[in-house]
């Protein structure tokens, strides 16, 4: 991850806060609370698509000072598998989704609080190549010839960016001739991570992701017609027993400073009419 780019991301946003994500993996990270401040009286636990863990930890200290008395445990990993988890019966209380489908799957089985629901944000798919590739290919549709081994992406089935890019591919015609080349991920971070370490001569990640890392570089960008449009959305969790605490949570990614700082992190707004 770039120290660069991150550093002028996060400046005046972030502080002390406690991140991890294994490349290709899953993992949780808590909140960062001030240890002079008031101990919480209420933990939520918020299950995250990988691709919000440095939005969300950058929000997080504004969150603990509007609200002192709520601390937020995070789990950040797919969608598809925390949606697994969710459906399995963990212990969650809000999920932050990368795609509609995962949410809608959990409300058409009761799990989710459908009142609660919102489209945050929204994102861009790009490629991108090592930073010191001579890929180059300004239109995905040049993939077909190029010189590539390995093209990471996230998982098809479970991994919201992956879906996106298996339509992209499938939009362009591309699927079939590219298929034996798909090296796959079980979240968008270990694929920037592929990209990163060189271990893929391209990977299909989200803009956000991309503008993170001085180590890619972008290639391409897919065009919007060419998959669903990347919505994410929140609810609360139907057996939730903190579902005030959860509604506080949803309430302030909805607030011109949650907004703000997801603009700054390249999120894209949702059209108002969603």
């Amino acid at each position: 991850m770039s120290a660069m780019k991150r550093h002028s991301v996060l400046t005046g946003l972030l502080t002390g806060t406690i991140a991890c994500l294994t490349a290709f993996g899953y993992c949780a990270s808590r909140s960062a609370v001030d240890g002079s401040a008031a101990t919480p009286a209420v933990t939520i636990t918020v299950s995250a698509a990988a691709s919000l863990q440095d939005v969300l930890e950058a929000l997080t200290p504004q969150f603990i000072a509007t609200h002192p008395e709520i601390a937020a445990h995070y789990n950040f990993g797919s969608s598809g598998s925390l949606q697994r988890q969710i459906e399995q019966g963990a212990p969650v209380d809000v999920f932050f989704s990368a795609s509609a489908e995962q949410m809608e799957a959990l409300d058409d089985q009761g799990l989710i609080l459908s009142t609660t629901r919102r489209d945050v944000v929204g994102n861009h798919l790009v490629a991108i190549a090592p930073l010191d590739s001579t890929l180059e290919a300004s239109d995905l549709t040049q993939l077909k010839t190029a010189a590539i081994d390995h093209i990471a992406v996230g998982e098809f089935r479970s991994v919201p960016a992956g879906r996106y890019a298996e339509q992209v591919f499938a939009t362009l015609n591309l699927l079939e001739p590219l298929q034996s080349k798909f090296a796959f991920g079980n979240n968008v971070r270990g694929v920037l991570s592929a990209v990163e370490s060189g271990n893929a001569d391209l990977g299909v990640v989200y803009a956000t992701d991309a503008a993170l890392s001085d180590r890619v570089k972008i290639v391409a960008t897919a065009p919007a017609e060419s998959h669903q449009p990347i919505r994410y959305p929140v609810a609360a969790i139907a057996s939730s027993v903190q579902p005030e605490a959860a509604r506080a949570f949803i309430a302030f990614l909805q607030t011109n400073v949650a907004r703000e700082t997801f603009t700054a992190f390249g999120f894209a707004p949702v059209p108002s009419d969603d």
